[in-house]
């Protein structure tokens, strides 16, 4: 029986290290383009919500703001689950659930990061929450970094995008001391259109992609 435990184990650890050194297959161009489709979509009708009805994203206003960008989020995260999965499932076959572990162990963080940093500005400095935005965006882009060792090598530029995207948000937000809903829209619809290209373009000559 301990030789039994020590044999699984060591399967285990290898199919790890196999895991480990193999490029994640499993985001899916279609899904992630429909999440930058949604962005610039809902960027556009906040534009005009807000433009109508108060003229421009406002300290006060910022709770609805970030209240939508939120649910955005979550229906990008829920799209993007779905064809991992699936994909992930077809393309890696049997190293399925350890690629799926290891992208989770990459970009996992970042996101728990960006919801806890949310958490405390709402509620201990909710006066800075025009920072959010532009902060989400540079978290993204930590994300990104950690996850470009599994991914085709041009998605680093995606991660430069992101960074700088959220800088010149905070930088913009506090020159004007408001929001516009394309400081959301433009980085993420953009950057979600620009993985989604990397993603169907760069795993040259593989089949079943």
């Amino acid at each position: 029986m301990p030789e039994l435990k020590r044999a699984l184990a060591d399967i285990h650890a290898i199919r790890g290290q196999i895991a480990g050194s193999t490029q994640f297959r499993g985001y899916g161009p279609a899904s992630v383009a429909a999440t930058g489709v949604l962005a610039l979509i809902v960027a556009e009708f906040q534009s005009r919500w807000f433009e109508l009805r108060w003229h421009g994203v406002t300290q006060q206003d910022m709770h609805s703001y970030l209240a939508v960008w939120v649910g955005v989020a979550a229906v990008a995260a829920l799209l993007t689950a779905l064809e991992t999965l699936k994909r992930a499932r077809r393309v890696h076959s049997g190293l399925a659930n350890e690629m799926i572990q290891r992208a989770l162990e990459q970009f996992v963080p970042a996101l728990m990061s960006g919801a806890l940093l949310t958490v405390v500005m709402l509620r201990f400095a909710p006066q800075n929450l025009w920072m959010l935005p532009g902060l989400w965006q540079i978290i993204f882009s930590l994300g990104v970094f950690a996850s470009c060792r599994f991914l085709p090598k041009p998605m680093f530029v995606v991660g430069g995008w992101y960074l700088s995207a959220g800088l010149a948000g905070i930088a913009l937000c506090g020159l004007k001391g408001t929001c516009s809903p394309w400081t959301m829209g433009i980085p993420f619809g953009v950057g979600q259109l620009l993985v989604a290209g990397i993603l169907q373009f760069g795993f040259w000559g593989d089949k079943s992609a």
